[in-house]
């Protein structure tokens, strides 16, 4: 060769063996993600044959985090973030010790120090980001409550990820890592201090200054540019913010990638942005996979069978089981537990940066590595299951009385209408599910006509919110029963669907016909296919987002032209 092509060849090996152990995942119907992972083991160097450049491919897998982490942020705002602070923080850090504890327990049955069970076990908290961010996509719940809440939940574990990992080089040698040299309390404050610093002031930055020019820049390169180039921006937008915040701030790629979205987002031209960025994110995700999977040594399987047994069960069952008594006890239906519990039974990126960097500091044995490795790829390969488990996990607690009585929390005060609720307001009013952009817009036209009407909604905080501004609102799942009968569906007129998430909307409105046969149900839908099915099922009148822009823009248009035609003549 003229020339050095490790990038291409290393490109061209790991797409083509995804590519071929993907169909054949599919072909078999297990998980595409199955097939992506056994692509990495093939071309990794503990399996004979063609090996691929480990580090450029996780340099690949890093680019894939940064985009998908984008595209997260162009779909989450802010203020969407900060609505699940109050359970994704204590959530999080309690779910990370609880991990940690069970890591640190796990290890010392096998005879390691203090300092080796510590940073194992936290390898073994914190969840990833690709994984989560694809299982919520592919099941269109992204956008919903429960993926705001395991999207919130994730992303105060990576802050929590980034402040251990600048205090794992000072407490090492406390711990007994290598390097020697003596640190005091001092160096530890100092350290915590500059980190705590370093986010507050890249987050203070984006948010003041970066919310302005990131639109700024997208709309005038939009404005004069072709298509390509606005490509290009959104693209380096993204990769150049996120290596901005880890060079200049210690900030990680995929949080400097996740603010860069939510910056764009404030720019109109953000839908487009999330489109053209889409098949980067896919294909480079893949990537992330196919460097996983380089990175096992199968005969681990062999040789440490009970403690990778152990291993997959700390990160499957203990803290997936952590998670979902904390989003229980923050008051929250069963689904969301469910739902947040099982994003979270599975390890990955961070996982892998702490036990790196735990290795060179000498307080994480080699034995580690491969373990965490076997928990996370299993893991992956399995998460899948967990999900398509929450639904038949869900009808077995609730056919349990005793439990159903105990997950459904009927004495949650956010749960039932306050006694002082107007009598009058609760018959031939409107019950409004979601109570989001779309929800928020029709309750407050209803409202400006005098016409009553009580909300359902998840978000305990928005409920909380609502109640303070006066609105009738009740927090809860609308696909179980006591929900609608709370939200006096039985007198209601119309059950408006304004949630997006479209998956359980024949069970809402199954409910609302079994208690009141005479309502009549409006539902918003973003699928073509969803709309069909639902016009078919007598689902009521049904609103196409994309249908509806069409028919107000021909109408102001046909209005328009007819003002001009006028005016010529």
């Amino acid at each position: 060769m003229p020339h050095n092509v490790a990038l291409i060849t290393t490109l061209v090996a790991a797409l083509g063996a995804a590519l071929a152990f993907g169909f054949l995942a599919a072909r078999f119907k297990l998980p595409v993600l199955v097939g992506y992972l056994a692509a990495g083991i093939v071309i990794g160097p503990f399996t004979p044959g063609f090996v691929a450049d480990a580090e450029l491919s996780a340099q690949f897998a890093e680019i894939g985090v940064m985009l998908l982490m984008f595209g997260v942020g162009l779909h989450f705002s802010i203020d969407e973030l900060l609505a699940v602070r109050k359970i994704a923080v204590p959530g999080a850090i309690v779910q990370i010790t609880v991990a940690t504890l069970l890591g640190l327990a796990l290890s010392n049955l096998w005879g390691w120090k203090l300092a080796e069970g510590l940073v194992f076990g936290l390898t073994l908290s914190v969840a990833s980001t690709v994984v989560l961010l694809r299982a919520l996509e592919s099941r269109g719940i992204l956008e919903t409550v429960n993926g705001h809440i395991a999207v919130g939940w994730l992303i105060v574990e990576d802050l929590v990820t980034v402040l251990v990992l600048v205090l794992m080089p000072p407490l090492s040698l406390w711990l007994g890592g290598s390097g020697g040299g003596q640190v005091t309390g001092q160096d530890l404050f100092t350290a915590l201090a500059l980190t705590l610093g370093k986010v507050a002031l890249f987050v203070g930055f984006m948010v003041i200054g970066g919310r302005r020019l990131v639109p700024w820049i997208a709309w005038h390169i939009a404005r004069v540019g072709p298509r390509e180039l606005f490509t290009l921006c959104v693209i380096a937008i993204a990769m150049g913010i996120a290596y901005g915040a880890a060079e200049l701030f210690g900030v990680s790629f995929a949080l400097g990638a996740f603010f860069a979205g939510m910056v764009m987002r404030e720019s109109p031209l953000s839908h487009r942005a999330a489109e053209e960025s889409l098949p980067f994110r896919d294909s480079f995700s893949v990537l992330f996979f196919v460097s996983v999977g380089m990175l096992f040594d199968p005969q681990v399987l062999i040789h440490e069978p009970l403690r990778i047994v152990a291993v997959v069960a700390i990160i499957v069952i203990g803290k997936s089981l952590a998670a979902f008594v904390l989003v229980l006890l923050f008051g929250y239906p069963l689904n969301t537990a469910l739902t947040v519990s099982a994003g979270l039974a599975q390890i990955g990126e961070f996982s892998f940066i702490l036990a790196g960097l735990g290795m060179s500091l000498g307080i994480l044995p080699e034995a580690a590595r491969s373990l965490i490795l076997a928990g996370a790829i299993i893991s992956i390969a399995v998460n899948p299951l967990v999900f398509h488990a929450i639904e038949p996990l869900q009808v077995w607690i609730r056919a349990k009385s005793k439990r159903a009585q105990l997950f459904e929390r009927s004495e949650d005060p956010l749960a039932t209408l306050p006694m002082t609720t107007d009598l009058n307001r609760l018959s031939g009013h409107v019950v409004i599910v979601g109570y989001g952009r779309v929800g928020r817009r029709i309750g407050a036209a209803l409202a400006a006509q005098g016409i009553s009407f009580v909300l359902a909604e998840e978000n305990r905080e928005i409920i909380q919110a609502a109640r303070e501004q006066g609105i009738a609102a009740v927090s809860g799942d609308a696909t179980e029963p006591m929900v609608l009968v709370q939200a006096h569906i039985h007198r209601a007129r119309l059950l408006v669907i304004a949630t997006p998430d479209t998956l359980n909307v024949r069970r809402m409105i199954e409910i609302a016909r079994t208690v009141n046969p005479r309502i009549e149900t409006v539902v918003r839908t973003h699928s073509e296919q969803e709309a069909e099915l639902l016009e078919k099922e007598g689902a009521g009148k049904i609103f196409l987002g994309e249908h509806e822009l069409a028919t107000s823009m021909s109408q102001y248009v046909l209005g328009r032209y007819a003002v001009k035609v006028e005016q010529a003549s």
